[in-house]
């Protein structure tokens, strides 16, 4: 029997390819997104896709109920959908920082809550949760966002000890910068925002110090896909994943160099000499 994969957030980026990438390695795939307008994925008898808003419990459980109707049960669950915010924190409405904490935070633990009688009922499962660099690394303009990435590591860390106890497994997906429409939402919400005029001087130099080092990210969403894959199969007990040129340097720097030595670092290659005053 084929084992089955439940992914959120797979209109797009990060979790359209791994609903791909499972689905063409035998896979039976729940394939969710807010919208099923959205989706494009050609018809496969391994593919259904189901209307799965994080933030309403409901669709979770109809979404959850079709697809163990369809293929039997759900062995792992990759937790993709997620979004952006960029810009200095007080210009980011309070209504904007509940909706993003509703989505990467709350809406994924709706996931999980959802899927844990299940898999406690099979004696296994496995959930997979899509994290971020920025859940290691506090980047300037990332305030909202590295918070609830930030959660979403300390949750995943201490649930991965409790449910070892369930033979529920838990990984960490931790990407840096990626090519896909992701970034593109970011931008949108920074302009969204209204600064105040007192930041220009902070926020113009480091608004270019991002988009020279976007410009050179090469982690494609496939490149994602294929850790997740990875991690789905392996069969290891390993947390964390992290995948990306960028980040890698920084979360070295972040574990092994003096507390100074490390902010220095991010400094250095965010905020531009004389933009910090």
């Amino acid at each position: 029997m084929s084992e089955t994969v439940l992914i959120t957030g797979s209109s797009s980026g990060v979790g359209q390819a791994t609903a791909a990438l499972f689905s063409q390695n035998g896979w039976n795939v729940v394939a969710t997104m807010r919208s099923l307008s959205k989706q494009t994925s050609p018809p496969r008898a391994n593919l259904l896709m189901a209307e799965l808003d994080v933030q309403k419990p409901m669709t979770i459980k109809k979404a959850i109920a079709s697809g163990i109707g369809r293929f039997g049960r759900i062995d792992v669950v990759v937790n993709s959908a997620g979004f952006g915010i960029l810009g200095v924190f007080e210009s980011i409405s309070v209504a904007k920082v509940r909706e993003i904490f509703e989505v990467n935070v709350f809406g994924m633990m709706n996931v999980v809550r959802a899927l844990l009688p299940h898999f406690r009922q099979n004696n296994r499962g496995l959930i997979i949760n899509v994290s971020s660099g920025g859940g290691i690394i506090a980047l300037p303009l990332m305030s909202v966002y590295n918070a609830t990435k930030f959660a979403l590591e300390g949750f995943s860390e201490s649930l991965s000890h409790e449910l070892a106890s369930q033979h529920i497994g838990v990984k960490i997906i931790e990407p840096g910068g990626i090519k896909t429409e992701f970034g593109s939402r970011m931008a949108t919400e920074f302009r969204q925002g209204n600064p105040a005029p007192a930041y220009d001087g902070f926020v113009q130099p480091v608004m270019g110090a991002f988009a020279s080092r976007v410009s050179a990210v090469d982690l494609s969403a496939d490149d994602v896909a294929r850790t997740i894959f990875a991690a789905a199969t392996d069969g290891s007990k390993q947390l964390r994943y992290l995948i990306g040129q960028d980040i890698a340097p920084l979360v070295e720097a972040r574990h092994r160099k003096t507390e100074s030595d490390y902010l220095n670092l991010v400094r250095e290659r965010y905020i531009p000499i004389g933009s910090a005053v």
